[in-house]
């Protein structure tokens, strides 16, 4: 399992190269974006970050304060609005009340430990925790979803029945937990995905993977 992980990832990174993900302008942005990304397609979570920037709206500070309606307005296009915008404050309320709004506490906290409170803050699940973990904390954590699980069921390595963990304990038990492949890795799945692995049309015959299994 070890060596058809790695042979995966230098696959497709001899093909796709580094993707230079998360794409943002501070880890607090990144933590944002995690949260909006549910759901939706990362083009619709510019728009709203940009919508957030223009308004000055994207800072912890203003999300506790921002009524709930106008950051519902602000985040419009990233879908689910209300939802989301609920959440957006719930996690600037944690992010102020655990950790004084320092990324830098946040950063050195316990992995395991921060993971718990992360889960604990309504609406955020595994997928989103993770992508905060890795992507602004830089955290060795392995971010799964819909695309991983879909890539890895087509080429053998999971069964369709795989739940969340036993997909994420696939990288970090056979791969070493370094953020930055782990952040790469997933990046190029989701590449993949996009380009290749579709849902409902796939490009088999011209996949960077083949069949090799």
């Amino acid at each position: 399992m070890k060596k058809r992980l790695k042979r995966v990832y230098k696959k497709l990174y001899s093909i796709f190269g580094r993707q230079y993900w998360w794409p943002a302008d501070s880890a607090f942005e990144v933590m944002v974006g995690a949260i909006l990304t549910q759901s939706t397609s990362w083009a619709n979570v510019e728009k709203a970050i940009l919508n957030l920037k223009k308004h000055k709206a994207l800072s912890s500070r203003r999300l506790r304060t921002i009524s709930l309606s106008r950051l519902a307005l602000l985040i419009r296009p990233a879908g689910y609005y209300n939802i989301k915008a609920a959440r957006l404050k719930n996690f600037a309320d944690f992010f102020h009340k655990q950790y004084k709004a320092d990324i830098s506490k946040m950063r050195s906290a316990n992995t395991g430990i921060l993971r718990q409170q992360l889960l604990s803050v309504n609406g955020i699940g595994p997928e989103t925790a993770d992508s905060i973990l890795l992507y602004a904390l830089d955290k060795p954590v392995f971010v799964v979803d819909a695309y991983t699980k879909r890539i890895l069921s087509r080429h053998g390595f999971i069964k369709d029945n795989y739940g969340y963990s036993q997909v994420q304990d696939l990288f970090m038990k056979n791969l070493k937990r370094d953020a930055k492949l782990f952040n790469e890795y997933h990046a190029l799945l989701v590449r993949l995905g996009k380009d290749y692995c579709k849902k409902n049309k796939v490009k088999c015959e011209v996949c960077p993977l083949g069949y090799d299994k």
